[in-house]
């Protein structure tokens, strides 16, 4: 875009260039006092008195300001900067806060010095001072930068006071309610307003979760593992596979396990305990584990499926096993525990038969970590996923199995391979479903790798992305057979629209998709 002018010295028309700038808009929840349309208007109005030419918009909608992490359209537009393709000599951004509540000033300055190296300034719309490199605007944008993260900082500490305040007063903070327990919805008053389902959330602010006794099948389980812990001294192991003989399996149908048995037996919400803040993960830092007396704890404020009594005499048969044994002797148990099976976790610690469990050995030494280097062992990886994804793999059937229940209800004819769980549809489209487990990097983001069995040639691959805790799905991908041009595919939180463009909420979309529609004849 130009503007021409007639110039005055010898009648002859001259051009001046308009500046062109892009727009940086970001917001971290969908509540927050100045939307992307606030900004992006204010933006506009900063532009047009300055006959700036605004190209184009990178936007990140529901992103933390934190890092860079998970913030495509901001790496997008450092990247096109940085690569020399940026066709535009500015860019637009409502304040500092909104390039980001770096928890390190220096990290927002560097990525705006990349920018200015490359000839591009940033220019912030809603300050009170123009950022032209003098040294009152460098003061004081210094100033902004330390305010941005600061404010992030002091609203961490708010925020976990108030979420301190709930669990006091008996409310649940997220995660799953557990094996003979769910979650049920009340509101502001205290009346109940109905079960939450695996994957469901409140929507009303003001409404609040608690735990509330599961199916009395469940309860009975629970009572079961306790009173032959207990009473009949039986062990974690016994336990487990009495129950699965008995055909008796915890969520989705899984199998008991020691490990998951001892889990039953530790924790407090069996005795109506809220308790919380037993890990960490603030400001987008390493996820910690916080010692005892961190843990923020409610007692009796949940039903009560085992007595105070009974879950007592429990712990002291766990806190006996690791008391009668020195810590030479536990390290020793862990040596040889380690030359058997020649790697360590906490859930090969939990599942081993004689050895105390990993929350004992965390107690005595401080942490797992420096239990394995007391016996020589360095962990290169969490070996957690090899239940996870036997879960996963027992979770498969029954997500093919709603899936085909919901083509049926819409009038769908079926016919799956039973040998790998192909469905097609009406004889005309063949489906495949691919369940992608959630790990944690070491930066303490998360990851999901699919593997399509091209092999099937399937028209569409529905890839279900677990949840953080693989419990539940986050939600799905619908891969059109033409456009997968790799068996394996790795997914961030937040991938571009080249991918998450096929990225929905739920399946209503495929299913509006294929269901049949009823063309009448015209004459």
């Amino acid at each position: 875009m130009v503007e021409r002018s007639d110039q005055r010295n010898g009648g002859q028309e001259g051009v001046r260039k308009t500046p062109r700038a892009v727009q940086y808009v970001r917001m971290s929840t969908e509540h927050q006092k100045y939307s992307t349309e606030n900004q992006a208007e204010a933006i506009r109005q900063y532009a047009a008195a300055r006959t700036i030419d605004i190209v184009k918009t990178y936007a990140d909608e529901g992103k933390s300001g934190l890092s860079i992490d998970g913030r495509d359209a901001l790496k997008q537009l450092i990247d096109d900067v940085d690569a020399g393709r940026a066709d535009f000599e500015m860019i637009l951004v409502y304040d500092v806060s909104r390039w980001g509540r770096f928890q390190d000033a220096d990290e927002s300055a560097y990525y705006e010095y990349i920018c200015k190296r490359s000839g591009i300034s940033v220019q912030y719309c809603a300050e009170q001072f123009e950022n032209d490199g003098s040294p009152v605007s460098t003061i004081v944008k210094g100033v902004k930068r330390a305010m941005a993260g600061e404010y992030s900082r002091d609203l961490s500490v708010k925020v976990f006071a108030g979420q301190c305040r709930l669990i006091e007063l008996g409310f649940r903070q997220g995660g799953p309610p557990g094996f003979g327990l769910r979650r049920a919805l009340i509101d502001q008053s205290g009346t109940p307003k109905g079960e939450l389902n695996r994957g469901e959330q409140k929507s009303i602010q003001t409404d609040r979760v608690v735990l509330t006794s599961g199916p009395d099948g469940e309860i009975a389980v629970v009572r079961t593992i306790y009173r032959r812990f207990v009473e009949d001294l039986a062990s974690e192991r016994q336990i487990a596979e009495e129950l699965n003989k008995r055909g008796s399996t915890r969520e989705a149908g899984r199998p008991w396990t020691r490990g998951t048995v001892h889990q039953v037996l530790i924790n407090e919400k069996y005795i109506g305990n809220n308790v919380w803040n037993r890990v960490s993960f603030k400001l987008k830092k390493k996820r910690i584990r916080n010692r005892p007396e961190m843990w923020i704890r409610a007692e009796g404020v949940f039903p009560a499926i085992i007595d105070r009594h009974v879950f007592e005499a429990a712990q002291t048969i766990i806190r006996a096993r690791s008391f009668r044994m020195s810590d030479q002797e536990m390290l020793d148990a862990l040596k040889d525990l380690r030359g058997s099976l020649g790697l360590l976790s906490g859930l090969i610690i939990d599942e081993a038969e004689g050895l105390p469990s990993s929350s004992a050995y965390r107690s005595r030494f401080g942490s797992l970590l420096r239990a394995y280097h007391l016996v020589g062992y360095t962990p290169r990886r969490d070996y957690r996923y090899v239940e996870i994804n036997r879960g996963l793999r027992a979770l498969h059937p029954g997500v093919v199995s709603e899936i085909l229940g919901r083509l049926r209800d819409i009038g769908c004819h079926l016919s799956t391979d039973a040998g790998t769980d192909r469905i097609s549809v009406n004889g005309e489209l063949a489906i495949s479903v691919v369940i992608a487990r959630c790990h944690r990097t070491s930066a303490g983001s998360f990851r999901w790798r699919l593997r399509f069995d091209t092999g099937l040639q399937p028209d569409i691959t529905i890839a279900v992305r677990m949840d953080a805790s693989n419990e539940r799905p986050l939600d799905y991908y619908l891969f059109p057979g033409i456009d997968i041009a790799t068996e394996k595919l790795k997914l961030a939180e937040d991938n571009g629209l080249a991918i998450d463009g096929y990225r929905f909420d739920s399946l209503d979309p495929l299913y509006e998709l294929l269901e049949p529609v009823i063309v009448t004849e015209a004459a």
